[in-house]
């Protein structure tokens, strides 16, 4: 009789220790954490080239409209 209550106590210890112990973060779960970081880097990476390529698109417009305004001056003294 005292065996089984001391391999009961024994077991209800060591299932005690067990989920009381300090664990280390799921590999799987570090993993889906880096994935996670690296698409939102993507994104903003995507993002930031957009607005790059934005912007230069409105220079070029600017400059084409400019360029334009210009022409239209010229053949506007031209014509008189």
């Amino acid at each position: 009789m005292k065996k089984i209550v001391v391999l009961s106590l024994a077991a209800v210890a060591s299932f005690g220790l067990a989920a009381c112990s300090k664990q280390e973060p799921a590999a799987s779960n570090e993993t889906e954490v880096t994935n996670e970081v690296a698409d939102v880097n993507a994104t903003v990476e995507e993002a930031v080239t957009d607005v790059n390529a934005t912007a230069e698109n409105a220079v070029a417009d600017i400059n084409a409209a400019a360029e334009n305004a210009t022409n239209a001056v010229e053949n506007a003294t031209n014509a008189q």
